[in-house]
């Protein structure tokens, strides 16, 4: 197949798109450099540098590449941020999600895998969370997330675009070329990383009283590749759905840091401060669903060969991408 992949030279997205490269199919990247890095970019690729909020730049980046379908990674994804600045995410995120959509239904490319988020959950009733929890999101990074999905529900509805939205919470680790370098880090796991490294002084702990066994938040952590790997799945789908994704168990905080000294071999000391506005004490996502009907199966459910695969990356690639 040929893929058309946003956000291409981000994070998520790169490694996506090596994982494409490497079954065979063909790949464009487009991509704005705002968020995302050249040299993530697998060489293998063709690049075409341009800005969602171009309608002409999209609209003639698909005319000319004639792809199969759509995968479209492209976010300002920041929370702190998008609570501060819900301008930019909602333009961004939904304003050029649109463009692209039109892009795609101008150029009769009909086939379509958005990289979404559980943030569109808000804080939980109940967990794990599967697609039937109300989406109630509390800040405008979930609520563009949201808003978008809202949108592809009509584009299927009166364009016949068939999409696969899959929703994921904490991605971590590595591939052996591509890994995590966000100009902004907020990431847990490599921040703590970044402390082995002698980078930061220290890790952080962001509040020890919630009602969990050791007292410090727990999240679901899923490896890139199996992430990777559930978009590429998606490609087969031929009935748009949902799908949250996740390895259906949960890391503390104190245990992602406990795991990050035993495979580094730091001590790396840790300072706790108090809890953050908004943050949930468990978010544990239900696969069940992407189990069932995409034939989906994580890989890395271990906590450690996570931050194993990380820990190699950022050691080949201390100070992340040279651009």
């Amino acid at each position: 197949m040929k893929i058309f992949v946003t956000g291409g030279a981000g994070y998520v997205g790169s490694i996506c798109v090596e994982e494409l490269l490497e079954r065979g199919d063909e790949v464009v990247v487009f991509d704005n450099l705002s968020e995302g890095h050249r040299f993530a970019i697998d060489p293998r690729a063709t690049f075409i540098q341009g800005d969602l909020n171009d309608f002409n730049s999209v609209s003639l980046a698909i005319n000319t590449s004639k792809p199969d379908a759509v995968m479209h990674f492209a976010a300002n994804a920041l929370v702190a941020e998008s609570m501060r600045n819900p301008y930019k995410y909602f333009h961004n995120n939904v304003c050029g999600g649109l463009n692209l959509l039109n892009a795609m239904v101008e150029n009769d490319v009909g086939r379509f895998v958005f990289s979404s988020t559980c943030a569109t959950f808000g804080t939980p009733d109940r967990v794990p969370i599967d697609e039937e929890t109300p989406q109630n999101p509390i800040n405008p990074y979930g609520e563009s997330k949201l808003m978008f999905e809202k949108i592809l529900r009509w584009f299927d509805q009166i364009h016949g675009l068939t999409f696969t939205v899959l929703r994921y919470f904490n991605v971590a680790g590595a591939s052996e070329r591509y890994g995590e370098h966000h100009r902004i880090e907020t990431h847990l796991i490599p921040r703590v990383l970044q402390v082995a490294l002698g980078s930061l002084p220290n890790a952080e702990i962001y509040g020890t009283d919630f009602p969990t066994p050791d007292g410090t938040c727990i999240r679901d952590y899923i490896h890139v590749r199996d992430l990777a790997s559930a978009h590429i799945l998606a490609l087969s789908m031929d009935k748009s759905d949902s799908y949250n994704l996740g390895t259906g168990g949960g890391t503390s905080v104190r245990e992602v840091i406990d795991a990050c000294r035993k495979i580094t071999g730091h001590a790396i000391p840790a300072i706790e401060k108090p809890r953050r506005p908004g943050d949930p004490a468990r978010l544990i996502a239900s696969s069940e669903k992407a189990w069932q009907s995409l034939g989906w199966r994580p890989q890395f459910e271990n906590i450690e060969a996570i931050v194993d695969s990380a820990w190699r990356w950022h050691l080949a690639n201390p100070t992340g991408y040279p651009d």
